[in-house]
């Protein structure tokens, strides 16, 4: 992808999160969205062939770029700091996208909802991340035995998405410091 198309493809993001986070994704057009971006509705359908399209893509470019943070985020050798490091950055991440933490939140728990599917697999990616955190503490004896991995990673994941949306609704007197804290405190209590 050139420069030029990453570019287009950021401002097409943070125009639809925006817009979505007041009216939803259904309510969403083609015109609103590239009138926000400042393209022409030709260029969303020349790169996506139409809104949902544009959404799909959009979902894999916001949980692409929340993966690639991360997976960066997990560098230190302590597996519960490099855990917490992961949890202050997703807190980040959804405190400059809000919107993109209400379109996860309100679209992957619709059944049937449009972009379930795409969803689905994106959940997956972000999970996966967390359950190797997850394993790198059990296999540094961390966690009490019969800890269910995957589960663990789901409801962190989910908690994650419902505190800090929380947070960014009825909460945003606090600080992120004080709601990692506060996400901290759960896994603490867990791992040894």
């Amino acid at each position: 992808m050139t420069p030029r198309a990453a570019a287009t493809r950021q401002r097409l993001f943070e125009a639809t999160l925006k817009l979505a986070s007041d009216r939803g994704l259904v309510g969403l057009t083609v015109d609103d969205i590239a009138a926000e971006a400042g393209v022409a509705k030709g260029t969303v359908y020349y790169n996506f062939g139409s809104k949902n399209g544009l959404v799909d893509a959009l979902l894999r470019h916001g949980v692409d770029q929340l993966a690639q943070r991360l997976r960066a985020a997990a560098a230190d050798d302590d597996p519960v700091d490099a855990l917490e490091s992961q949890v202050d950055t997703a807190l980040e991440f959804i405190a400059e996208y809000p919107g993109f933490s209400q379109i996860l939140v309100s679209e992957m728990w619709r059944t049937p909802g449009q972009w379930h599917e795409t969803l689905t697999l994106l959940r997956e990616q972000i999970i996966t991340i967390v359950r190797e955190q997850l394993e790198r503490i059990a296999g540094a004896g961390r966690l009490p035995a019969g800890v269910e991995i995957p589960t663990a990673a789901a409801g962190l994941f989910g908690t994650l998405l419902v505190v800090a949306l929380d947070w960014q609704v009825f909460a945003r007197h606090r600080t992120r410091a004080e709601v990692r804290e506060s996400v901290m405190l759960l896994i603490r209590g867990l791992a040894r």
